[in-house]
């Protein structure tokens, strides 16, 4: 299960014209602001990636004001382990448990979380907070990402693992963020 010592939370590419016409995209967007907001109650870190910013524009609004004072990293290979600066702020992290979301499910999501195992990183995608412009392009990379021993989970899960009991501070500021 997700500890909170151990995760970290990288957000992937979630930016312009893409994030708008992905599959289901207004969902993405609505469940990733309650991950961020849920994660940033707990104190986990997040790693935020955008791919090419210049050609395909910034980070939905929504996400990023919610990421107000950091900054993201940005990326050219599809894969963020082919990023020097993504990788060296992972190193500093110390952390061995990955949580990633974000667009596309069946390239950028699923080529770091591959790269990511190989390098010996407990990986979980949250499957209701990542897309692609279709469905069967998003199955395609959760069944990828399956194949190579990436686990599924959903905000939900992944927020109360990390809660891990109720009658908290957390557990009370989690719940009004997930309802």
């Amino acid at each position: 299960m997700l500890q909170t010592d151990q995760t970290v939370f990288v957000l992937v590419d979630v930016q312009g014209k893409l994030a708008q016409i992905v599959n289901e995209s207004q969902e993405l967007h609505d469940n990733l602001e309650k991950l961020i907001k849920g994660l940033q109650v707990l104190d986990i870190p997040i790693l935020w990636l955008e791919q090419y910013p210049d050609g395909l524009g910034p980070t939905s609004e929504s996400l990023s004001n919610l990421l107000e004072g950091q900054h993201p990293i940005s990326k050219m290979t599809f894969s963020a382990m082919g990023n020097e600066e993504f990788v060296k702020q992972l190193n500093e992290l110390g952390r061995k448990q990955v949580l990633i979301a974000g667009i596309e499910t069946h390239i950028c999501v699923y080529m770091t979380a591959a790269d990511l195992v190989k390098q010996g990183y407990e990986v979980e995608v949250v499957v209701d907070a990542v897309t692609s412009r279709t469905e069967a392009n998003k199955m395609i990379g959760l069944q990828k990402m399956k194949h190579l021993g990436v686990s599924g989970t959903c905000v939900e899960t992944a927020l109360y693992e990390l809660l891990g009991e109720a009658g908290t501070d957390e557990f009370k500021q989690v719940l009004k963020v997930i309802k």
